[in-house]
């Protein structure tokens, strides 16, 4: 088992909030390349909230740590005042600490500026991939190691050296590498759309999500039929005009069809409907998009300001296999997933479908910072040296409390694949369910989060 040395704390900064909080904000220096500590440092930043509900700012100092781990890949936390999660642990006697993953937020954030300059020196194509490897679960979890030592390792019970996890989707995949490499930091690990699938490349994880992803398209299209023609007339526009969102990236027809990506979340239908609804509106009223509709498409497609999901969304679910854009070469052959085809046939009532979490060769043409990105996209989409991201073995072994929430309906996570791998984690309890979505855990706190405590108090009926 690889040594984690302690992070260094380099600054902190304490204040309350309204609501009851207080939050310590923490930046650590870590290192880069753990099996290499001479290739240099990184910062990671980590924000902890504590409640201060009863005016005492020190009263939730001693609580136990429940680190929280953001979904993605390559998105930082937001504030611990707008997560519900926040709240319920508190309730239940933590406090949270919420962590920027490396290369997102304040955690030295990777960006194509950021890629391709060493110091002043440029980065080749292929240094650039080299560096971005660097930032997928097994360095995030020594990350947090560092970051644990550095808080609670000079604890003098063992037990009080270690801390909980609570992992959203690519955070649950975390969580897990966590069990594997690193399971002497954890007291307890609670997962919610987050169970990783125990594959060596993403082609067995797209097969069965290109099939939610239509599955999702068909409610759309039955809860807001009318959207069939209004989508039609959209990407026509789009196939014939150069139209370009803020940030000067084109809103191409495929582009717009990745709105889809919404679907797996609850709202999301009805959020995708409402820019639809209105683009329309633009096309009969103005005979363009306006600012405005440009700017919500650009907003609900975060990938620019993200680059790391779109480098490395793929590379998660690799280990020693290459991804060789996988999300492409597993579409299916359904005729509503082509919409030149689709708008070929000039048939009015013909759907055609929008994609779901899907990162496509052309996103690197189409996105304003993707295009100076696509190089090494293509070197990342080659590579077939990831190193192992699990081991069944340990998890064959595990001894952590796990509590896993896993959604039938997911579009994100799939639920077979999902419900194999809890099986395979010795001790590990599901609660599974058909009516919640992928982002239940801040969409619906307690449905989720209560039915994951009960399994924690073994509770039975």
């Amino acid at each position: 088992m690889q040594k984690i040395p302690p992070a260094t704390l380099l600054e902190s900064e304490e204040y309350s909030i309204t609501g009851g909080i207080k939050i310590i904000d923490r930046w650590f220096r870590t290192t880069l390349d753990y099996s290499n500590p001479a290739a240099g440092e990184i910062a990671i930043f980590a924000r902890n909230a504590q409640p201060n509900k009863k005016g005492n700012g020190d009263c939730g100092a001693g609580l136990p740590y429940i680190l929280y781990l953001q979904g993605g890949p390559g998105f930082e936390c937001g504030p611990p005042e707008n997560h519900p999660l926040t709240n319920f642990l508190f309730d239940k006697g933590y406090q949270v600490l919420y962590l920027d993953q490396r290369g997102t937020g304040m955690s030295t954030p990777i960006s194509a500026r950021m890629l391709e300059d060493n110091g002043g020196r440029k980065r080749s194509v292929e240094e650039q991939a080299k560096f971005v490897k660097l930032f997928r679960a097994d360095n995030i979890v020594r990350d947090c190691e560092a970051v644990r030592l550095a808080l609670l390792g000079r604890k003098e019970k063992e037990e009080d050296r270690k801390w909980g996890v609570v992992g959203q989707s690519f955070g649950g995949f975390c969580a897990v590498t966590y069990l594997s490499i690193h399971s002497e930091g954890l007291r307890e690990v609670f997962t919610t759309g987050g169970m990783p699938p125990l594959v060596n490349n993403p082609d067995e994880v797209y097969k069965p999500l290109w099939q939610k992803v239509k599955q999702r398209n068909q409610v759309y299209y039955q809860k807001y039929p009318l959207d069939v023609e209004r989508v039609r007339d959209i990407l026509i526009h789009l196939s014939k005009e150069d139209v370009r969102v803020p940030n000067g990236g084109r809103l191409t027809s495929r582009r717009f069809l990745g709105l889809g990506l919404a679907f797996g979340g609850h709202g999301g239908i009805d959020s995708v409907h409402h820019i639809v609804q209105r683009a329309h509106t633009d096309l009969n009223v103005l005979g363009h998009l306006s600012y405005k509709v440009l700017q919500s498409i650009e907003g609900n497609q975060s990938f620019d300001g993200n680059i790391l999901y779109a480098l490395v969304h793929e590379p998660i679910y690799c280990q020693h296999h290459s991804a060789n854009w996988s999300a492409l070469r597993t579409k299916p052959d359904d005729k509503e997933f082509y919409w030149k085809q689709s708008l070929d046939c000039d048939n009015k009532d013909q759907p055609i479908y929008f994609t779901g979490e899907m990162i496509f060769p052309w996103a690197f043409e189409d996105y304003g910072e993707l295009t100076k990105l696509k190089g090494v996209a293509e070197v990342l989409a080659k590579d077939a040296e990831w190193p192992s991201l699990y081991n069944e073995d340990v998890l064959a072994e595990n001894e952590v409390p796990v509590y896993a929430a896993t959604y039938m309906e997911d579009m994100y996570v799939d639920y077979t694949h999902a419900r194999r791998t809890a099986g395979k984690i010795r001790g590990a309890k599901e609660f599974v369910s058909n009516t919640l979505m992928h982002n239940a855990v801040r969409a619906k706190t307690e449905a989720v989060m209560g039915e994951l405590w009960r399994l924690r108090s073994g509770e039975v009926d």
